[in-house]
């Protein structure tokens, strides 16, 4: 019976399954077939197709290739041209890309066509360029506003003004098509971070991973293409950032600016200049503060990193109103500051109780052992409430106290040199004097840090002790 069935099986199907053993044979042949198809390229001589894959380059990517070691047809993991050691150059600037692997993923079509060559995309990968502060728009519009698939795979970028080094962003990742469209990632002071552009680079979402540290940047449209305008807000933990700003070729400005956190809030004003010195111009209007936190500020670092003193040139006045019924110990304050190539020239003057207080000096950021020289003068009209400020009893009313003082301060040796120091213009301090007041200034006020000498306790001590 069962012999009747696969007769009758075989007598109806029979044609159905030959067909069926036939194509085995097609899909072997289709599949050696498109095999030869992919693997005949491998044996092309391509260096007589440079010029049109240079063409096609410059045309799609405005990439001009002026050096490279060899060209390979890769199979795997999908035909593409690997183009190895390549020097390229955007087109219509002197901006370089250092390539160790530039690939080009030609359309199927393309692999023997190379009259009408064309391709899916273009990935760089192991990269390196650097670009002077100047090119940076022109290379954001040039190559993250590519409208053909690139990817750019492990990107070294490094940023100078006129060859002094600014930044450097290394590991950049980026992609204008996929799942990871317009996102950029990579490192910025060994930390990661990732960037998030829209699709017509008007928002940028910035975030440094695992730091609490993120930005927004919105790009405002403006008649005006030589500048970009826009709206920069960023939170670093529980520290709020915003201000408008106008970037130019040469200069930044930055406007309506408001920094707060816990222990500081301040209004800002700042232009960075770029050409043709790297300047800095502040102008900072402080609205609350913690004092504390000045003594949390580390000298012996700044004075580490002259390195980046020396490229830095600021001009910067600090502001300060103290509230009404507050306790602190200053009632105004206007700072003055100017640092070029690591001379810092300083002007100070504050106000207590009615009571004027000036200083101004300078010092040398690059001495091994920096020395900060001051004059400085405390103009009273009633010398009994200053004093009261710091609960010291005096018995003369409205006596005046005009004192003046010169010298100088080694910070990290914690010492102190009077040079000299009159009073009421019938006080000049001797040898002697200069020298009891030195000892009583180390020994109370400046025995731990420069910070610690505007200490409120250690002030009031000082006082008791030369009074």
């Amino acid at each position: 019976m069962i012999n009747n069935f696969y007769k009758t099986i075989h007598n109806k199907y029979s044609r159905f399954f030959r067909f069926i053993f036939f194509l085995r044979y097609l899909f072997l042949i289709f599949f050696i077939s498109f095999t030869l198809f992919l693997a005949i390229p491998k044996f092309f001589d391509y260096e007589e197709r440079i010029d049109v894959i240079k063409t096609h380059l410059h045309k799609n990517y405005n990439f001009k290739i002026s050096k490279y070691e060899k060209i390979n047809f890769n199979i795997l993991p999908s035909p593409n041209l690997e183009i190895k050691n390549v020097e390229i150059k955007l087109d219509l600037s002197p901006i370089q890309f250092n390539i160790k692997n530039l690939k080009i993923f030609p359309r199927f079509l393309s692999i023997y066509n190379y009259k009408e060559f064309t391709s899916n995309k273009v990935v760089l990968k192991n990269s390196k360029i650097i670009l002077e502060s100047t090119e940076l728009k022109f290379f954001i519009k040039k190559v993250l506003n590519q409208k053909n698939k690139l990817l750019i795979d492990n990107l070294d970028l490094k940023i100078n003004n006129k060859n002094n080094f600014l930044i450097a962003l290394n590991d950049i990742s980026f992609s204008n098509y996929g799942y990871n469209k317009n996102n950029i990632n990579g490192k910025i002071f060994n930390k990661k971070f990732n960037i998030k552009i829209n699709n017509n680079l008007k928002n940028l979402e910035f975030k440094l991973i695992n730091s609490g540290i993120s930005a927004v940047i919105d790009i405002e449209d403006k008649i005006d293409n030589n500048i970009i305008s826009g709206i920069f807000k960023s939170k670093i933990l529980n520290t709020n950032l915003k201000f408008n700003f106008d970037y130019d070729h040469n200069t930044i400005s930055i406007y309506n600016s408001f920094f707060r956190s816990k222990n500081l809030s301040f209004k800002s004003k700042n232009s960075i200049i770029f050409d043709p010195f790297f300047n800095i111009k502040s102008n900072i209007n402080v609205e609350d503060i913690n004092l504390k936190i000045l003594k949390k500020f580390n000298f012996d670092k700044l004075f580490q990193s002259k390195d980046i003193i020396k490229k830095i040139n600021t001009n910067n006045e600090i502001n300060y109103v103290s509230k009404k019924f507050s306790r602190n110990l200053i009632d105004t304050l206007n700072l003055k500051t100017d640092l070029v190539y690591g001379r810092l020239n300083y002007s100070k003057k504050f106000s207590m109780t009615d009571s004027l207080f000036q200083c101004e000096g300078n010092i040398n950021l690059f001495d091994e052992y920096p020395i900060l020289f001051f004059d400085c003068s405390i103009i009273s009209n009633n010398k009994k409430k200053l004093l009261k400020k710091f609960l010291i009893n005096s018995k003369n009313k409205n006596e005046i106290l005009n004192l003046n003082v010169e010298g100088n301060l080694n910070i990290l040796n914690r010492k102190i040199n009077l040079k000299k120091l009159s009073m009421n213009n019938n006080y000049k301090a001797s040898k002697e004097d200069l020298k009891f007041f030195k000892e009583k200034f180390e020994n109370i006020l400046f025995d731990k840090s420069f910070l610690e000498i505007f200490d409120y306790k250690k002030i009031k001590k000082f006082i008791l002790e030369i009074s």
